[in-house]
């Protein structure tokens, strides 16, 4: 059925735009054609479009999986003005450290991405209702990228000789890795957790961690409540301290800590979420500019080469060729982890282990991008390869505001046409806005106002709705496992408590 267009912003008379589509098959076959990815599932990685993300520039209702913030006119920029942005976004060398974030944060981020926008409809369900406007499970920070629906249900994660209370951990070539099938598939809850060997090795320490959680329970049979099993209750424990450390230590730093305090303000007996954007009338939807702009800062962050471990130096992310094309040569994911690639966590979080004296950080957040961001491989990106390009034309596609209408509404400080620096000089999408505004207004060391706000309130928006959080549950709630602070409970704190990646990786026998 045919719907109304929108309105179209139009920069000037020699800045064309891209018409808005009028119907979902025109946006379909539109979108197809200029290779956002809609109409497809095809790579496993950044090419993959998640389920009800083609419905949300046509829809005037707010129910699905996905939906809007704001409601404003979009900004629709043309494939040339795409391509002029895009070619003034690579750092070509020159990115900058940021001394707050070590590199690990640029994987949690990713990782925490992969939990929120997990979808665990069934195929039937999604072949029935493909715009997920009736079938469809808020966004939780759950660990069902971990967990998978369960032991009963996905009993092929779970250890057998632990009884299904332990997930199973792989091991070859005298190296835990995740577990595989015979022809090195990952079997994992959720495929994307095997896109590069950092997010892959961070989810074989969240299989650990909920192991050495499982121990700890059996010696602490008073942390079960009620009929938990003790399965129950570790999962339970390892969610709740997952998510403390994500808003008190990831989203503390991605925001800042001034913003972080507006949005959760614990100076009370309880702690209270304030959302003055992110609201929905019956179940919370991921807002597309969230997942589509603000929380896309992370690939400003990626570092064009990383130092693995003792062994393993200085390798790119990516090459643009297929991952098994030189598979020493690059960190690619989707294989079997290579002989003497167990990470050294100590090379990217603030934890004591081998290799901490060569701790790594993240480029600042700016509107730079590594350069092998420029050509991902294809069992990543598809048959569009440039990252930079494929996150402006899904913000096109999906008819984001600019980031200037955005700030407007929101009563932010506007950046100038100066600050901006776009070729041309018109409106910004939104996602190039939020990265120049963080690196205007907090020097790249975390997001600025727009971009600031908009992750802090979709993330506790998210988890004070969560019928499996703290927050939801016991809002008072403090960790109490092993940490170097007593009441809290970083990254850094659960991986000491793991042990996984803290020992240096030597050759056999020293050789």
């Amino acid at each position: 059925m045919a719907v109304e267009q929108e309105s179209v912003k139009r920069v000037d008379a020699s800045t064309p735009q891209i018409e808005a589509p009028r119907t979902t098959e025109q946006l379909i076959a539109s979108a197809g054609s200029n290779g956002a990815g809609y109409g497809r599932r095809s790579a496993r990685g950044h090419a993959y479009e998640m389920r009800g993300l083609s419905y949300v520039p046509i829809s005037p209702l707010h129910e699905g999986k996905f939906g809007r913030m704001f409601r404003l006119p979009p900004f629709i920029p043309t494939d040339k003005v795409i391509a002029e942005i895009a070619a003034v976004m690579t750092e070509d060398g020159a990115g900058r450290d940021n001394p707050d974030i070590p590199a690990g944060y640029t994987y949690l981020g990713q990782f925490v991405d992969h939990d929120l926008t997990f979808d665990p409809a069934s195929s039937l369900d999604k072949q029935n209702d493909p715009d997920a406007l009736t079938n469809f499970r808020s966004p939780r920070f759950d660990l069902d990228s971990v967990y998978g629906r369960g032991p009963v249900d996905d009993p092929f994660l779970y250890d057998k000789e632990s009884g299904g209370v332990k997930l199973l951990i792989g091991h070859h070539d005298r190296e835990d890795d995740l577990p595989r099938n015979n022809q090195d598939t990952a079997l994992i809850g959720d495929p994307r957790n095997d896109e590069n060997i950092f997010v892959s090795q961070l989810q074989l320490t969240m299989l650990k961690f909920h192991n050495k959680v499982v121990d700890a329970v059996v010696k602490n049979p008073d942390w079960r409540r009620g009929s938990e099993t003790v399965f129950e209750t570790a999962q339970r424990v390892v969610r709740w301290h997952y998510q403390w450390l994500v808003v008190h230590d990831f989203l503390k730093r991605i925001v800042g800590a001034e913003m972080l305090a507006s949005v959760l303000d614990e100076s009370g007996v309880y702690p209270e979420v304030v959302r003055r954007f992110y609201k929905w009338r019956n179940e919370p939807f991921m807002p597309v500019e969230f997942s589509v702009a603000a929380y896309r800062f992370g690939h400003s962050m990626i570092r064009g080469r990383y130092s693995l471990n003792t062994l393993v130096g200085s390798l790119p992310v990516f090459t643009a060729d297929p991952v098994g094309q030189e598979p020493l040569g690059h960190f690619g994911g989707f294989r079997i982890l290579p002989p003497f690639w167990t990470i050294e966590w100590a090379r990217f979080f603030e934890v004591d282990g081998a290799g901490k004296e060569a701790l790594q950080h993240s480029r600042l957040i700016d509107a730079k991008l590594a350069n092998p961001l420029k050509a991902l491989p294809p069992e990543i990106a598809g048959n569009r390869p440039s990252l930079i390009g494929r996150n402006l034309t899904r913000g096109a596609r999906l008819l984001l505001p600019s980031g200037q209408d955005v700030a407007k509404r929101m009563g932010a400080k506007v950046l100038t046409k100066a600050q901006l620096a776009l070729p041309g000089g018109g409106p910004a999408p939104l996602w190039y806005y939020v990265l120049k505004e963080a690196d205007v207004q907090a020097k790249g060391r975390h997001l600025g106002e727009v971009g600031g706000r908009i992750v802090a309130e979709v993330f506790l928006g998210l988890l004070e709705h969560d019928p499996s959080s703290y927050l939801r549950n016991e809002p008072d709630w403090k960790p109490f496992l092993p940490s170097a602070k007593r009441g809290d409970f970083t990254m850094p704190d659960l991986l000491a408590f793991t042990g996984h990646g803290l020992t240096e990786t030597n050759l056999p026998n020293g050789g």
